[in-house]
């Protein structure tokens, strides 16, 4: 059974060998006995990547930092810094980078998609967005977030979002879906049965449905987060560990 983890990124070894200016760096997945998502870092030095497959799944990008070119589907997207990217599956795509500095992206792989619809000429269609175009939206204890991705924009089976953590700790909490976490910003600690490991920016964590934890911000600044879980929904759908919803104004959430 699955468990919660928690990696730093900057400890994972790259895949070898690295794919033209790209290389990979597996975090959470097969690695850490996840098989619901699959998360690894993409670095892109000056230069272009060969082509990256999605395969039979469906894959999210999410700009950490730098600046480049994603080519999919016979078009080409500028990348920046928090510019989110779904592909459908069976597309490839490849990644450029004019420098000088690094291009790093964060990418989650998910396994076994849900059917869905496809364009209207029959071509699986890729998306892209900007973070700071997508409305805010309230959670569980003052958190908000910002949705990148979900069935209503194309990602058949998962949501893909920004989360916000004030500096406080919520009530210990789970959730229904699957999830990997990347932290952006701030510190603090993830609490969840006998883990309290230490987060700061490039932490990878790993949570299975129906882990009670909390994730606690200890610094004075808003932790962020970018996060994909299974099945799609909302960030907001939370249970205490009695399975009691945690309201949200204006939403309401059925434990199962």
């Amino acid at each position: 059974m699955p468990t919660v983890t928690v990696v730093n990124a900057g400890n994972a070894p790259p895949l070898a060998p690295p794919r033209g200016a790209v290389s990979i760096h597996p975090t959470l997945g097969p690695r850490t006995g996840f098989g619901p998502l699959q998360q690894a870092v993409l670095s892109c030095v000056p230069g272009r990547s060969l082509a990256l497959d999605v395969g039979a799944a469906e894959e999210t990008l999410f700009v950490l930092s730098g600046r480049g070119t994603v080519h999919v589907g016979g078009e080409a997207h500028a990348l920046e810094a928090e510019i989110g990217v779904y592909l459908a599956p069976e597309q490839q795509f490849e990644l450029e980078n004019p420098g000088p500095g690094e291009l790093r992206v964060i990418a989650v792989r998910v396994p076994d998609p849900e059917p869905g619809p496809e364009g209207s000429d029959g071509t699986p269609r890729a998306s892209v967005c900007r973070l700071g175009d997508q409305a805010a939206e309230a959670a569980t204890g003052q958190r908000e977030f910002r949705i990148l991705a979900d069935p209503q924009t194309g990602l058949r089976s998962a949501t893909h979002f920004v989360g916000y953590i004030p500096a406080t700790r919520a009530p210990d909490h789970f959730h229904l879906y699957d999830e990997v976490i990347y932290v952006l910003d701030g510190e603090g600690v993830l609490h969840a049965d006998a883990v309290h490991a230490p987060v700061t920016p490039g932490s990878c964590i790993q949570l299975p449905a129906r882990a009670v934890h909390c994730l606690e911000n200890t610094g004075s600044e808003p932790m962020r987060v970018v996060a994909v879980f299974r099945p799609a929904g909302s960030p907001a759908a939370a249970y205490y560990p009695d399975g009691t919803p945690a309201e949200v104004p204006g939403q309401r959430t059925e434990a199962s």
